[in-house]
């Protein structure tokens, strides 16, 4: 073994350090991440792994537009969520939608075939949180009777 320092490389021995402990393990042992849990956890662990695994091996092989894309739509449907709570989540809605925009703008010509339709989404969605917004601005703003 040897080790490197600004001054070159040494050659260091195998036996023990000096001032280390006669019973100290020259290397540590690695760690059983399963360690501790029953046969049946140890086993739904580890097709859980497998799982993951698997779905790191479909993952790579789709277009990152496509999975982009896909998440950009996860943040249409949030916005949705919000505007449509009654009352409507104005405040959540805005950052939903916001993210959606830096997305679509932030890679535009980037998206692949699914960039129109993100587009149009994004442009519903604003369409959808101004006539929101006004109207409930409206019915606070107008006194019954009127």
């Amino acid at each position: 073994m040897s080790l490197w320092t600004p001054d070159g490389e040494h050659r260091v021995p195998r036996d023990e350090a000096p001032g280390a402990p006669r019973d100290a393990p020259a290397e540590e042992p690695q760690q059983d991440p399963l360690a501790g849990l029953s046969p049946e956890e140890r086993e739904q662990a580890q097709a859980m792994a497998a799982e993951m695994e698997e779905v790191r091996r479909q993952l790579v092989s789709v277009p990152a537009a496509v999975v982009v894309a896909n998440h950009a739509m996860g943040l249409y449907e949030l916005a949705a969520i919000h505007l449509s709570s009654q009352p409507p989540s104005f405040a959540e809605a805005q950052v939903a939608i916001d993210a959606m925009a830096a997305i679509t703008d932030g890679l535009t010509g980037r998206l692949g075939e699914n960039e129109p339709t993100l587009i149009d989404a994004l442009g519903q969605l604003r369409m959808a949180y101004v006539q929101l917004h006004s109207a409930a601005s409206e019915s606070t703003s107008t006194p019954s009777g009127e």
